[in-house]
């Protein structure tokens, strides 16, 4: 406790550096999630989806971003063995921090889509077993997240190429494409509106005080999905079919067409994501500071001001701005090539399986998911169309994430406590 006390000014700064540092990498790699299809298919510029994911994921961080967060990932280390020695908690969130902060710029700069969750468990593991002993974490909640790297990208995967080869069975491969998308452009109008709601209610506002059940958000879901699909009908009228019949121009007339639904879902994503994962960056940097403000007691969950909120919201449009466009690309235009219609189909298969997952309480990552949903749309049209030396590298740095944060923390809580103890 009296290192603490001591050094409580440096250990707050350093908490605020390192959490403001840990918020701008998640939104250099992750926030690339929620855009890099929408820019990958030409459907908006890297500048444009920068402003719409960085006003959507602020206003998800700082409106939504909930009040209580969970101190030390509890389901990964229990945290009450630091009872004790409260020092080397704070220490070991400190290292945690900086760890997963470095991980994502280095994923980041190589353009590298890996998932923040991970990175920040990997480092809380390494924090564990370095500060305590292996018994100290829990082996088989690990074991889930290990698991996740495989259910992700399989259901992200299987619903895209489901849903891309019905728009290919109903309306890219007809006849008269403008005609079918007339018909049945109003029902993928209404996915859109169901699956977004869902989206919202379910993970965007999860953390304000919402309780709805699960049939009260189902039935907005579908009264929303349904206003969409009205919405959508009235603008697909407009569509003429033109002298002009060739099969390109019809197909273009067709893909603008999945424009605004894709560009929908994205920003309706972007809201969910930061609502949810600013606790990534800020989780950490509020169990050091209440830790501090507090004289050293070990609390099981830490409430979380508005301007660390604030503070975590910054961070994320500020990484996104600055670094974002590498994964951006990655993803949207590195993997296979993107249309319209492909980008609507990975990115609502996307938040389909985020829905799954959260009504299920499946251990999925948002990253996997929108990789293996882009590689499903891609096999629809054969496996040549995949890039396959671009999929083995985001694989690789997949399984390298959660021991590279793991090592980095231990390094790091080493370091620190070399310094201060």
């Amino acid at each position: 406790m009296e290192i603490i006390a001591q050094n409580s000014s440096a250990l707050l700064f350093l908490a605020l550096a390192f959490g403001l540092y840990l918020t701008w990498g998640i939104g250099a790699n992750d926030v690339a999630n929620t855009m890099g299809t929408a820019v990958g298919s030409g459907s908006i510029t890297v500048k444009q989806a920068i402003v719409i994911a960085g006003v959507m994921e602020f206003a998800g961080a700082y409106l939504a971003g909930g009040g209580v967060t969970s101190t030390i990932s509890r389901e990964i280390v229990d945290n009450s063995l630091f009872q004790p020695v409260p020092e080397l908690l704070v220490l070991g969130m400190l290292a945690a921090l900086l760890a997963a902060a470095i991980w994502l710029m280095i994923a980041s700069l190589q353009g590298w889509p890996v998932s923040t969750t991970h990175t920040v468990v990997g480092a809380v593991v390494g924090i564990g077993v370095t500060a305590l002993d292996a018994e100290a974490v829990h082996w088989n909640t690990l074991g889930e997240i290990v698991a996740s790297w495989f259910i992700s990208p399989l259901l992200g995967g299987m619903i895209a190429l489901l849903l891309m080869m019905s728009i290919y069975r109903l309306i890219l491969n007809a006849e008269d494409p403008v005609t079918q998308v007339k018909r049945w452009g109003p029902a993928y109008a209404f996915l859109v509106g169901w699956i977004v709601a869902l989206v919202t209610l379910t993970k965007g506002l999860s953390h304000v005080g919402l309780h709805l059940t699960t049939l009260a958000s189902n039935l907005l879901a579908v009264l929303f999905g349904v206003l969409l699909a009205i919405i959508g009908k009235q603008m697909m009228r407009r569509v003429e079919i033109h002298a002009r019949k060739e099969k390109d121009f019809r197909y273009l007339s067709v893909e603008r067409l999945f424009i605004p639904m894709m560009i929908f879902t994205s920003a309706a994503m972007a809201f969910a994501h930061g609502s949810n994962d600013v606790a990534n960056g800020i989780g950490p940097m509020a169990a050091v500071i209440n830790l501090i403000n507090n004289g050293g007691e070990v609390a099981a969950k830490s409430p979380v001001a508005p301007w660390m909120l604030f503070i975590g919201g910054i961070g994320i449009v500020v990484g996104l701005a600055t670094y974002g466009y590498r994964v951006i690309q990655t993803i949207g235009t590195r993997i296979t090539q993107l249309t319209p219609t492909k980008a609507y189909a990975a990115t609502l298969a996307a938040a389909s399986v985020v829905v799954l997952a959260s009504g299920f309480g499946l251990p999925v990552s948002t990253t996997h998911i929108v990789v293996g949903a882009v590689l499903g749309v891609g096999i629809a049209r054969g496996i040549g169309a995949i890039n396959m030396k671009t999929v083995g590298g985001v694989l690789l740095s997949w399984f390298v994430t959660v021991p590279a944060g793991a090592l980095l923390a231990a390094l790091l809580y080493l370091l620190l406590k070399g310094i201060f103890l």
